[in-house]
């Protein structure tokens, strides 16, 4: 495909939204999309499991101004079956709702607490070598103190799927450190087909879930088990950890933000701009202030405290420090 004819071509977009938090975060998600020209042809899908065995309650979005104001925003509300994960482990709905996106078409999957900062265009994607989002922390494995160690333990499932594991290892890195192996965090990943994508990336979840290898023993899959899975996803597919330059998406372009208490903690300046420039919209604000995050450090005033708290050009090294930090000042909500 000739470069002119990739910019032209639609990329669609997909996020969760559910019943609760993630209905107010897909409303902030499309709207900051919708705040920014975009220069590509995009597609919105907001995927929206529903109810089933699998889950307790009706998980669909249950307020009616939400799901219209998606609507006005450009967004195609998806519905999905959850037939493998659902209540116990929702982290799964991100591998489920691929297969309700049309198949053989260029796919960006964002975890729906994310912000649009600018235009998607720029950022190169290859759809052809699929990618994710490298900011992550050494969040899994833990080996033990008497092993297997980390070479061990991801050599074993490259071994179960039968995938080159020398080739994955970034030779920068010594042995024994984190980041030698492929680790993704799965706020973000594309690829050209999301039932390609999809198919292995079920497979290889559920796999390690139901039959992990003797090497897992005691490593916990909750949450990690997205992020255990996503990697070998990505090898398979012929992408890797360069499939994007850096300080694109989780930089100038886009912010995987976690939770409103760690965006006002820690991002740069332009995102809170962003995200308070979209609470000067009336409606949205009327809407958001239903989610008491929103409520509380946009329209409240949190924010600005939070802000004051930290030094950004000398955070933690861990997030979990920042979290504790939040805490014992009664400013951590979720």
């Amino acid at each position: 495909m000739t470069e002119d004819k990739a910019a032209r071509q639609t990329v669609n977009i997909l996020i969760v939204g559910q019943s609760g938090r993630l209905q107010y975060e897909a409303l902030l998600f499309a709207a900051s999309l919708n705040a920014i020209p975009q220069t590509r042809p995009l597609r919105l899908y907001v995927a929206e499991p529903q109810p089933g065995p699998l889950w307790q309650n009706d998980p669909r979005i249950k307020d009616d101004t939400v799901r219209q104001m998606l609507t006005d925003l450009g967004a195609t509300i998806l519905p999905f079956a959850p037939r493998h994960f659902g209540q116990p482990y929702p982290y799964g709905n991100k591998i489920e709702a691929l297969f309700a996106l049309p198949p053989n078409q260029p796919f960006v999957f964002f975890d729906t607490d994310t912000l649009i900062l600018d235009d998607l265009a720029r950022v190169p994607f290859d759809f052809d070598r699929p990618g994710a989002s490298l900011r992550r922390e050494g969040t899994w494995p833990k080996p033990d103190l008497y092993g297997p160690g980390y070479g061990a333990i991801w050599k074993s499932l490259y071994d179960r799927f039968g995938l080159d594991f020398d080739s994955s290892l970034d030779p920068d890195q010594p042995d024994g450190v984190w980041r030698r192996y492929l680790y993704f965090n799965a706020g973000f990943f594309f690829f050209r087909c999301p039932r390609a994508f999809g198919d292995l990336f079920l497979r290889y979840a559920l796999d390690i879930r139901d039959a992990p290898p003797p090497e897992l023993t005691g490593q916990s899959l909750d949450p990690w088990l997205d992020q255990v899975a996503l990697p070998l996803v990505i090898h398979a597919l012929g992408g890797g950890r360069d499939a994007l330059p850096p300080g694109l998406l989780d930089g100038s372009v886009t912010c995987h933000y976690r939770t409103l208490p760690l965006l006002y903690a820690r991002e740069d300046d332009h995102v809170v701009d962003r995200l308070e420039a979209l609470a000067q919209n009336d409606t949205l604000r009327a809407v958001l202030a239903g989610h008491a995050p929103f409520q509380r450090f946009v329209l409240d005033g949190w924010g600005t405290r939070t802000r004051a708290l930290f030094d950004r050009q000398n955070l933690p090294r861990r997030e979990q420090a920042i979290r504790n930090q939040l805490r014992r000042e009664g400013l951590w909500m979720r």
